[in-house]
């Protein structure tokens, strides 16, 4: 595995000057559409590269991706994955220095065209243990802005995809990738020659896609060095809880999180997003609607102390790869020399969070513009 200047691993054939001419006249093919992968296509487009990108999805969106649902508030998409992000640097601060290439500036951007807001900097911290009655009690946890978007996080990436004034980059959903051969005339994806591949998923599902030993390189290996999770979401005709944005759940084997979809959108929508704890979801990730029953039910006694009010409706959404707990500290993106196989995403960076996949997409974006822009 090399990241940008690292001499190629294992002592493979390839070099910065190899990389374009070997795949002239083909697309880099990026494979997925989260947010890693959208902003690594994103420049790519930017530079000229002819890009390709395949998302097995109906829509883009990835991890950041959310449902179309019915609310008192009228239809909207409810935030399914991701429940908001933060940023390093103040988007205020990067905004008043000028037009950035960093992740700050591109906040600023999507806050100064209502794509983005600040959400919040507080959340509740709840007890599954406690005892009967109302615990929203004052116990928060401060920490930077988390942010939301009222559209819903999957429309940051619809926006890298497709921004006003630029070229969009164009994507082939519903598109089940079976595998990456690496030949002598370069990469290609089920067959199809690529001038590079970028895998922008979790490391399981790259390792799939890859010969055994560019995942040995790449450093990406099938086991599952991922929590898993289950999004309960529901809806009521009207609030019945107390005011809050979202609550950190301590000491519950149900729940680690819940987010106030109404307040992180700001649009009021009486909606809640429950998201369960590791254990249970793997053990109902084949059956993720047995878990509804007892989420809903514990909501109103860890809320407001009562019973839980009968929702419109409620259903349930699994992640079965949430969230790693492997990082790959050191290096923004993997990239094999040998065979211009590359991967990117949250997993590449010190922290698995939103910011992390777009600096990884970007970072590994702009190493393939350098070798390959016209």
């Amino acid at each position: 595995m090399s990241a940008p200047g690292d001499a190629p691993a294992d002592g493979a054939a390839g070099s910065a000057g190899s990389a374009g001419s070997a795949g002239s006249g083909a697309p880099v093919v990026v494979v997925g559409a989260g947010i890693a992968g959208a902003a690594c296509a994103r420049v790519l487009v930017d530079a000229g590269v002819p890009v390709r990108v395949l998302d097995r999805g109906r829509r883009p969106g990835g991890r950041m991706s959310g449902r179309r649902v019915e609310t008192a508030a009228g239809v909207r998409v409810t935030d399914l994955g991701a429940s908001y992000f933060t940023v390093s640097e103040d988007p205020a601060d990067a905004s008043a220095a000028g037009p950035g290439d960093g992740f700050a500036g591109q906040v600023a951007d999507w806050e100064a065209r209502g794509l983005a807001r600040r959400w919040t900097d507080t959340f509740a911290v709840l007890s599954g243990r406690a005892a009967d009655g109302a615990r929203l009690d004052g116990k928060v946890s401060t920490g930077p802005w988390r942010w939301g978007a009222p559209a819903g996080l999957r429309s940051l990436v619809d926006d890298l995809l497709a921004p006003p004034g630029r070229a969009a980059v164009p994507v082939e959903t519903a598109t089940e990738v079976e595998g990456v051969e690496a030949g002598p005339d370069g990469p290609s994806v089920d067959g199809r020659r690529a001038a590079a591949v970028v895998l922008a998923m979790p490391d399981p599902q790259a390792a799939d896609l890859l010969p055994r030993m560019v995942a040995s390189r790449l450093d990406v290996a099938a086991r599952w060095h991922y929590r898993p999770s289950i999004a309960v979401y529901a809806a009521w005709p009207e609030r019945w809880w107390p005011d809050f944005d979202g609550a950190f759940v301590n000491d519950s084997d149900l729940l680690t999180f819940l987010a106030d979809d109404g307040a992180r959108r700001g649009d009021g929508a009486p909606v809640l997003v429950a998201h369960t704890a590791p254990d249970l979801s793997a053990e109902h990730l084949d059956d993720p609607a047995a878990v509804v029953a007892p989420v809903v039910a514990e909501l109103g006694p860890l809320l407001a102390g009562h019973p839980t009010p009968v929702p419109s409706w409620n259903r349930a959404h699994r992640w079965s790869l949430a969230q790693p707990f492997k990082q790959h500290a050191d290096q923004p993106f993997g990239l094999d020399e040998a065979t211009r196989t590359a991967v990117c995403g949250d997993s590449w960076g010190r922290t698995s969070k939103v910011e992390t996949a777009w600096a990884s997409g970007t970072a590994l974006g702009r190493e393939l513009a350098g070798r390959l822009a016209p």
